[in-house]
């Protein structure tokens, strides 16, 4: 029995950035960004903020977002999830900037037409907020629900892509 080559696992590397909808963390794995979240209050902060080409692109873009001077990022990304949440997250990306659709539209997208609420959980575990935007999709008849970073987060993002804000 041969021995086979293992590729080193590559070590996930943070950084912070302070935007109007509070700090986020980014987090970086294999040359590619794995999560952007928010970070709660009372949330025990990480002592490393790691410097790499790649965090810093992904700041300045994410600064750029929210100077309304950037609609599209081109950072390397890649969210680890099952295959129909990868191609929920796909459909999310292809929302352009300040447009919204709704869960049914993404369902029928992904070939799954009954599929609203699997789209809104594949929504609910999207690891790279703001750049895969799960904010530009909305309920049956254009209604304001549920996003992961809060209601108030998913309006203030909205309202900054339609030129609102």
């Amino acid at each position: 029995m041969g021995r086979q080559e293992r590729k080193p696992e590559q070590q996930t590397t943070k950084a912070f950035v302070q935007t109007p909808i509070g700090l986020l963390m980014l987090e970086a794995k294999d040359e590619a960004i794995c999560a952007i979240g928010l970070v709660r209050s009372g949330e025990a902060m990480i002592e490393s903020n790691d410097s790499t080409p790649l965090l810093e692109q992904a700041k300045r873009e994410l600064t750029e977002y929210f100077a309304g001077k950037r609609t599209v990022f081109t950072f390397p990304m890649r969210a680890e999830g099952t295959p129909f949440q990868k191609s929920v997250w796909d459909a999310l990306v292809a929302i352009p900037f300040g447009e919204t659709k709704t869960y049914g539209e993404i369902a029928k997208a992904v070939s799954n037409p009954k599929g609203s609420r699997a789209v809104g959980m594949a929504c609910n575990k999207n690891p790279i907020m703001i750049a895969v935007p799960c904010h530009r999709v909305l309920g049956a008849g254009g209604s304001l629900t549920g996003y992961a970073g809060g209601l108030p987060v998913k309006q203030t993002l909205l309202k900054l892509e339609q030129g609102k804000g």
